[in-house]
């Protein structure tokens, strides 16, 4: 069985639509996991799937803010909402897809919090809010074990690396990158013994981003970029994997007119 699996924050899936529908045109994808759709379920443009042949949707909406959805050729069971983020916003929903030899895995898609402008839990209830998350998310996974299939992906706003970050010494001191938000990641990661296949299909220290602000009128030149938006594997899935992981930055669709500030990311392997 062929997966082949994107994950973009597309800042208002309506706003952007024919950016989203060219590029799942222009590619082959089985299932794209949508972050910051900002609308509601009955918003959602679901014929305009439909039409591409995404038949199986899930939306997790909400009013003119965050909102995740999936959009999938392949059958699915949905599954509960995932309990991580304690203010109830629509950041995170879970699905579960059969493979060909009778098991199933697991797929996570989340928009974690920002985390606000500055990174003090006691004075910013946002970033208070953010660590929250991935503390819950670490500690579910350390309960659910290693051994059953997981992918997780979306915008997880954070940048680990040191070559996730245009600059690592200036952005230690910005949220998204700074002492404690890595070790919180690191602690994630560990939790999970999770895979990151873009770091092997771009090795440190090539410096890799998915993120750049509109703030620079041609992002290109300037490349201030950050390696928000990630895809991981469990060590249950990665046993199921055969041969390698293709894993690529779709970077030219933030060139096109009216982009997301975020770049598609997809993954592509066998199981």
């Amino acid at each position: 069985m062929r997966l082949s699996l994107v994950s973009w924050n597309v800042n208002s899936v309506r706003l952007r639509l024919p950016q989203i529908e060219q590029f799942l045109k222009d590619n082959d994808v089985d299932i794209m996991c949508m972050q910051e759709i900002k609308c509601q379920e009955h918003e959602f443009p679901r014929e305009a799937f439909e039409a591409l042949g995404y038949t199986h949707i899930q939306i997790a909406g909400q009013k003119g803010w965050h909102g995740v959805a999936l959009v999938s050729r392949i059958p699915f069971e949905a599954l509960g909402t995932p309990s991580f983020c304690r203010r109830g916003e629509a950041r995170a929903q879970a699905i579960k897809i059969a493979t060909e030899n009778g098991e199933s895995a697991e797929i996570w898609n989340f928009y974690i919090p920002a985390g606000g402008d500055f990174p003090d839990r006691e004075g910013n209830d946002k970033f208070d809010h953010k660590l929250t998350f991935y503390e819950r998310l670490t500690e579910t996974l350390i309960q659910r074990g290693k051994d059953k299939p997981l992918l997780i992906c979306g915008d997880l706003n954070i940048a680990p690396g040191e070559f996730d970050v245009w600059s690592h010494r200036q952005m230690l001191k910005v949220v998204s990158h700074t002492p404690i938000e890595i070790e919180t990641f690191g602690n994630f990661i560990a939790a999970g013994e999770l895979h990151d296949p873009f770091r092997v299909s771009y090795p440190d220290p090539e410096k890799v981003f998915t993120w750049w602000s509109y703030r620079a009128a041609d992002f290109r030149k300037s490349n201030r970029g950050l390696r928000l938006d990630h895809i991981l594997l469990n060590p249950g899935l990665m046993e199921m994997v055969q041969g390698d992981i293709v894993a690529e930055i779709h970077d030219r669709v933030r060139e096109w007119e009216r982009p997301s500030d975020h770049a598609p990311i997809q993954v592509r392997f066998e199981i």
